[in-house]
């Protein structure tokens, strides 16, 4: 197949998913995640949540205000967290069957988010501690008003389990 000079043959399709981003700073933004069209982990898109998790460092993230949109370089570090308002968290096989256990989570900017999270792990081993001690940095809670957060695990001063809703 042959390319025009300024194609390359390992370009990836990539599709924007709309997000608002709290960063460690306090500051809030507006914007999308470019996530790759088909994901190497669960069958559909790439999920933010692997995007986030796949790598150290810096990633491209489009900000978006009223008079323009910019893309920059945001450092996964200093993400408190991330709300997405599509149904992300239950693309996750076994989402169904997972645990689920509801959470009240301090984050280190003094806010206190209350949602449900899912434990992805065998009966006796399905605690809240398990969920805390699994790898990856961001995961997520779900609230009741249909927000998916992906929280950096690394911002969170307490969790802790509350009666169910």
């Amino acid at each position: 197949m042959t390319q025009g000079p300024h194609v390359s043959e390992f370009r990836v399709e990539k599709q924007r998913v709309d997000a608002v981003m709290t960063l460690s700073n306090g500051d809030s933004t507006f914007g999308s995640f470019f996530v790759a069209a088909a994901s190497a982990h669960s069958p559909g898109p790439e999920r933010v949540e692997e995007l986030l998790n796949a790598d150290s460092g810096f990633f491209p993230f489009e900000n978006r205000d009223a008079d323009r949109a910019r893309t920059v370089l945001h450092n996964r570090s200093h993400i408190l967290m991330v709300a997405l308002h599509n149904d992300e968290a239950q693309r996750d096989p076994g989402y169904e069957v997972a645990k689920r256990r509801f959470v009240s989570v301090l984050l280190s900017n003094g806010r206190r988010i209350s949602g449900s999270v899912r434990v992805y792990l065998p009966e006796g081993h399905d605690r809240l501690s398990d969920w805390a001690r699994l790898p990856g940095a961001f995961r997520y809670v779900e609230t009741t008003d249909s927000t998916t957060l992906l929280v950096n695990i690394a911002h969170v001063i307490e969790v802790s389990e509350t009666p169910e809703p």
